[in-house]
């Protein structure tokens, strides 16, 4: 737990807007999976297979935020930009629910914002061989 109190201010929010992002996409499987209705009226069964899949995704998007990205660990930080392609392709292509599209659009803003803000962090620069 050491390891977490030397965090930064901006390593804290950029997790934090991960965090809300894992969190919006298991919620979203979720409701998928529970009302498959509220994607449309496509295969019913399908949808709430697709459902649980997201669900699963949200899950281990979270714990992969919660602890190893946390821990400014590299992979994490590679992972996690599963994130904005996710809701950039659920934007582009039209995804459920496709009248309301402001979700996909912060929920992209939102991850890259938590992916870009701490990049130092994860990659600091490493000093010139002559200081």
């Amino acid at each position: 737990m050491a390891v977490f109190k030397e965090q930064t201010n901006l390593l804290r929010i950029s997790w934090i807007f991960l965090l809300i992002t894992g969190i919006g996409i298991l919620i979203f499987g979720i409701l998928v999976s529970v009302y498959p209705q509220t994607a449309g009226s496509y295969d019913l069964g399908l949808v709430r297979a697709l459902g649980i899949a997201t669900t699963g995704m949200g899950l281990f998007g979270t714990m992969i935020t919660l602890l190893s990205y946390r821990r400014k660990e590299r992979w994490a930080w590679f992972i996690l930009w599963y994130y904005p392609i996710f809701w950039t392709l659920h934007l582009v292509g039209g995804l459920p629910p496709e009248n309301d599209h402001i979700h996909q659009v912060v929920f992209i803003v939102i991850s890259l914002l938590g992916l870009i803000i701490p990049f130092r962090q994860f990659f600091p620069r490493k000093p010139l061989p002559w200081n």
